[in-house]
């Protein structure tokens, strides 16, 4: 992850040397891949005026398959200000509970909030919360330090034989989550058909919550843990895939038109998708951006503008909302978007958010198109990369990054806003990636490895319960009244 660079939370970016745990899967069922489902949906689906402020913090603190294919019906949509972040359901223990956890390709650990936990949320306008209890799981077990397991997440401070093996994650903006290690059952949703699923279980480590800080405290867009998809030994499907239970490959479509979309973890056969080789010494899900067209101009870039300190290139992120650029890319990419309109009036919001009143078609403004190695592109429409927040009020969702250092850098991250409404396929075991436009709101087709069966896999919204609507409707009001302040400043 980062190296002391950005920190995420809610699922996102962890600095480098602040990640101490990992994640175990035991053998589940057979040996043989299966398929399976999750149910995941949009921290802020429904919300078609969100706080601004609240979006942008949410990318800062964040800057396969599972026995075959897993399908994670996806809830929400990819708008900047409506949603942005997907999150699914998994039950642990026995009887099995249901808890909701952040699905993120940029981090590698699963843990959820334990009861008894200070200072962790205990509302939230997304989800019910429900916070982790080992004493009522017949089957949860805690992790000795005399466990290997904890050797590999323990390696800050000393575990004493007999005691309960310990946690920390420290966020590089200051965020944490500790608390201690628990072996329990997950239960999951497993692919036997065309859109039809069944149901498996296994055993798994994972961080139970006892106390947060930061960001990972609040209440108001919390959910009850996070759950990552990297590509480091640490992560859920590599775990998975060391046992032979999986391939590492995995694919999302982000509906950002009729929300929800497809979260699939295994071989996608059907589209086929262009594919760009990973970086190889990056921790991320990097690969190498050669040049950016707009419209049909292709934009003049100084050598190496994309190059970041350790993670050179761009990061490629489900778990990050927006865009984000270095200063020397954003502003000639900025400036020549605007040369399509030399008589637009931009005000800002919320400091960061260029921002102006509009009418006409959004057509009428050019397409952005990046150009990646072995001549994959991904086009970026302007009903992508605009977003409505009041009226005939609409905001570019590109960001500055900030200025490059020479010691440090500054990450280039392709959020949801750039990968909505296609198909992202992250082959770890061909270390590609690869997409094409789909109607995410259609199924793709995945392989069953057990036995070689084809499997339509369909797409997900995930419904608010309806004792979050009326939560829902009053933030939305709340959030609509200092936007009209800010407008009129």
């Amino acid at each position: 992850m980062f190296k002391n660079i950005l920190g995420r939370v809610d699922g996102g970016w962890i600095s480098g040397g602040d990640i101490v745990l990992t994640l175990l899967i035991e053998p589940l069922l057979s040996a043989a891949p299966e398929n399976l489902v999750f149910e995941v949906r949009n921290k802020f689906a429904g919300k078609r005026e969100k706080d601004l402020g609240a979006l942008k913090a949410h990318d800062a603190q964040r800057h396969s398959r599972l026995l075959s294919a897993i399908d994670l019906p996806l809830g929400g949509d990819s708008q900047p200000e409506s949603t942005g972040l997907y999150f699914t359901k998994i039950g642990l223990g026995t009887p099995s509970r249901d808890f909701h956890v952040q699905v993120d390709t940029g981090s590698d650990i699963l843990w959820v909030n334990c009861a008894g936990c200070i200072r962790c949320p205990r509302k939230s306008d997304l989800v019910e919360l429900t916070p982790y209890d080992a004493d009522a799981s017949s089957t949860a077990k805690s992790v000795p330090c005399s466990d290997t397991f904890c050797s590999y997440v323990n390696q800050r401070s000393e575990c004493y034989s007999g005691s309960t093996c310990q946690y920390v994650i420290q966020y590089g903006d200051g965020s944490s989550t500790n608390g201690y290690l628990v072996r329990d059952v997950m239960h999951l949703d497993l692919v036997t058909g065309n859109r039809q699923t069944g149901s498996t279980n296994g055993s798994i480590i994972f961080g139970c919550g006892s106390k947060q800080s930061g960001q990972l405290g609040e209440s108001i867009s919390a959910v009850d843990g996070i759950m990552g998809f990297g590509q480091s030994n640490s992560s859920f499907i590599s775990q998975l895939a060391s046992q032979r239970k999986v391939k590492k490959s995995f694919a999302h479509c982000l509906d950002n038109i009729n929300g929800g979309g497809i979260f699939a973890i295994g071989e996608v056969v059907s589209p086929k998708v262009k594919t760009t080789p990973m970086l190889s010494k990056s921790a991320h899900y990097s690969v190498n951006l050669k040049s950016i067209e707009v419209g049909n101009s292709v934009l003049e870039l100084s050598s190496g503008a994309f190059d970041s300190g350790d993670d050179k290139g761009v990061i490629v992120d489900s778990g990050t909302t927006l865009v984000y650029f270095p200063d020397a890319v954003y502003k000639p990419l900025m400036s020549e978007i605007l040369a399509s309109h030399p008589g637009l009036t931009l005000h800002k919001v919320q400091e960061s958010f260029l921002c102006f009143h509009y009418i006409d078609k959004l057509d009428r403004f050019p397409p952005v198109t990046l150009q990646f190695d072995k001549s994959a592109s991904l086009t970026v429409s302007p009903r992508d990369y605009l977003f409505q927040i009041q009226g005939d009020t609409w905001c570019f969702g590109w960001q500055n990054g900030g200025l490059q250092t020479k010691d440090v850098g500054v990450l280039t991250i392709l959020g949801d806003m750039a990968l909505s409404n296609k198909l992202v396929v992250y082959d770890i075991e061909n270390q590609v990636i690869g997409w094409t436009n789909h109607n995410c709101s259609a199924g793709i087709q995945v392989k069953d490895e057990q036995s070689g069966a084809i499997y339509t896999v369909g797409a997900h919204n995930l419904s608010w319960s309806s004792s979050l609507a009326v939560t829902k409707l009053l933030t939305l009001v709340s959030l609509l009244i200092p936007f009209l302040c800010n407008i009129a400043l």
